[in-house]
C-alpha cells in the first residue's frame, strides 16, 4: 500500500494493533511465558508455551473464524524473486495455533511493509478487517489467560 493511500483511520488502526500486539507480548512475559528461562537469554514472549497452556480451553470467536476462513498470505523466496504463498498452518496441532500464526502474520506483513503483488495488499477493507480482527483476537486471548490487568495496564 502507498503511503498516499494510508487515510488517518487506517493510519490509527495501524497504530491500535501495534500497541496490543506489544501489549500482549508484555503480559506474556509478566506472566512467566518465556521462550527460554536459561540465565542471560533474551527476554522474548513464549507463544508455544502460551499455545501449549490454553489450547484445550480455547473456543474460536467470530474474528478468529474470519481470520483463518480468509487468512493473510505470507511473503515469501522462490527463484530469487519475492513471492507470495498462504500460510503454512499444517503442522498447527490446534486452533490456538492457527490463530496465533495468522495473528503473528498480519503483524509481519504490516511491520516490515512494503508489500506489493499480494492478493488484497492494497484493499484498505481488507487490511482494516485483518487489524480489527487481530487486535479483538488479542484481546480474547488476554481474557482467557486472565492477562486483563497486565495487558490493559490496570496496576
Amino acid at each position: 500500500m502507498r503511503r498516499e493511500d494510508v487515510t488517518p483511520d487506517l493510519s490509527k488502526l495501524a497504530f491500535e494493533f501495534f500497541f496490543w500486539f506489544s501489549r500482549f507480548e508484555f503480559a506474556l512475559k509478566e506472566n512467566d511465558y518465556l521462550k527460554s528461562l536459561v540465565d542471560g537469554a533474551r527476554a522474548e514472549p513464549g507463544w508455544a508455551k502460551f499455545i501449549d497452556r490454553w489450547h484445550p480451553k480455547y473456543v474460536l470467536s467470530e474474528e478468529a473464524y474470519r481470520l483463518l476462513t480468509s487468512p493473510p498470505d505470507r511473503q515469501i523466496v522462490l527463484s530469487r524473486q519475492l513471492k507470495w504463498s498462504p500460510v503454512g498452518l499444517a503442522d498447527c496441532a490446534s486452533d490456538l495455533a492457527r490463530v496465533v500464526r495468522l495473528v503473528k502474520t498480519v503483524r509481519n506483513n504490516l511491520f516490515h511493509g512494503g508489500k506489493h503483488g499480494g492478493a488484497g495488499w492494497d484493499d484498505s477493507k481488507r487490511t482494516v478487517g485483518l487489524l480489527k480482527d487481530s487486535i479483538a483476537i488479542l484481546e480474547q486471548l488476554a481474557d482467557l489467560a486472565g492477562f486483563q490487568s497486565d495487558y490493559r495496564q490496570y496496576y
